[in-house]
């Protein structure tokens, strides 16, 4: 498996420092953007930890694995990192990926906080070895649902795929539309975009949402639609974030803005946050997203339970309920929610955002929850 290099500054050989696994997509089909943002918030928190004195008198070394979106590469990482004896494993972005990782991490006993994924079911039983920043997807895509009706959408299209993420997200919409006079069709991704828009417009669909990887086949979709003249009226939607990279405006410019996403973050960053937020401009060389937020916060509650708690991996793990951290977008503190297996941070701010069609690099925040 390539190891990149430490990017959290000098490779320590003489056992001084206290490491953290980091599961990272950084090759495709992974999701790239969302990985190098996740990797930029993790790293720039382990030098601002190493820069104040780390852990103790310790520094905080960050042991980067690429998943490439891979349940299995991720498995194996996680066995590899328990090997080397890192603290705790941190990160990843793809649901699925984490649900592999989460598993593992369970069996071996190292705690691992998932930094991205949304999967309700991280662990098939609950487990004290896992926490989690993201929200539930059962959460945050019902807060979806209902910016859907509020907007006057009903008649819900899906384009989805083969995975239990799509699944998943397609079962919270339809249980959550279906009392409140809504409708989910899905339809296979596998159709040409000109027989999607056939069907969308044979069904009468008034939103379509793109259950699908990006940029295929996002990207051909959302120009097919938009270049129907049937579909003027339709919204197309993308609960998953796909608009939240600028890789999805480059690739679709105009026709990528207006189309609401899924983003965890407050209507206003506190000093913190902006503070963070314009260190994360630097490193990236774009606005920071919501996901290099969640990478900066992962290290600052591993930093502050290794601080309280030390480095025994049990001992971690029996902190989760006992975190009390303030983050970038609002005070992180863990709970046991119904229905999810893992330690989950309840309060994640979540907004409904599109790209503005008038500045497709501004964002318009549409609906809160």
């Amino acid at each position: 498996m390539n190891t990149p290099p430490s990017p959290s500054g000098a490779e320590h050989t003489d056992g001084s420092s206290i490491r953290l696994g980091a599961l990272v997509p950084l090759t495709r089909p992974g999701w790239v953007e969302a990985g190098r943002h996740l990797l930029a918030g993790l790293d720039l928190a382990v030098r601002e930890v190493n820069d104040t004195g780390g852990i103790d008198g310790r520094p905080l070394e960050l042991v980067v694995r690429d998943t490439a979106a891979d349940p299995e590469r991720a498995a194996a990482a996680v066995d590899e990192l328990a090997h080397l004896g890192v603290a705790a494993v941190a990160g990843e972005y793809h649901s699925v990926v984490a649900r592999a990782a989460a598993a593992r991490a369970d069996a071996l006993g190292v705690p691992f906080l998932c930094s991205s994924a949304v999967l309700d079911a991280l662990t098939e039983e609950p487990t004290e070895w896992v926490a989690r920043l993201a929200p539930a997807q059962s959460y945050g895509w019902r807060i979806y649902a209902d910016f859907l009706l509020r907007a006057g959408r009903r008649r819900i299209a899906v384009a989805t795929q083969p995975s239990v993420y799509w699944a998943s997200g397609t079962r919270v919409l339809r249980d959550h539309l279906a009392p409140r006079g809504g409708t989910v069709l899905e339809l296979d991704a596998t159709l040409t975009p000109e027989a999607l828009c056939d069907a969308l417009v044979d069904h009468g669909a008034t939103a379509l949402l793109l259950l699908v990887g990006h940029p295929e086949p996002a990207v051909p979709i959302v120009r097919a639609v938009r270049g129907d003249r049937r579909l003027a009226e339709i919204l197309v939607g993308a609960p998953a974030g796909q608009p939240e990279f600028a890789e999805w405006a480059a690739a679709l410019g105009e026709d990528g803005a207006g189309i609401p996403f899924l983003r965890y973050l407050p209507e206003r960053l506190g000093p913190l946050g902006e503070r963070v937020g314009k260190e994360l401009r630097e490193r990236l060389g774009e606005a920071p997203s919501f996901v290099a937020f969640e990478g900066w916060d992962t290290v600052a509650v591993l930093a502050a339970v290794l601080r309280s708690h030390g480095t025994d991996r049990a001992a971690i793990a029996e902190s989760w309920p006992r975190v009390a951290v303030e983050g970038t977008r609002r005070p992180i503190q863990f709970s046991r929610t119904p229905g999810i297996s893992v330690w989950q941070w309840a309060w994640t701010p979540i907004q409904v955002v599109d790209r503005d069609p008038a500045e497709p690099d501004r964002f318009r925040i549409l609906h809160a929850g």
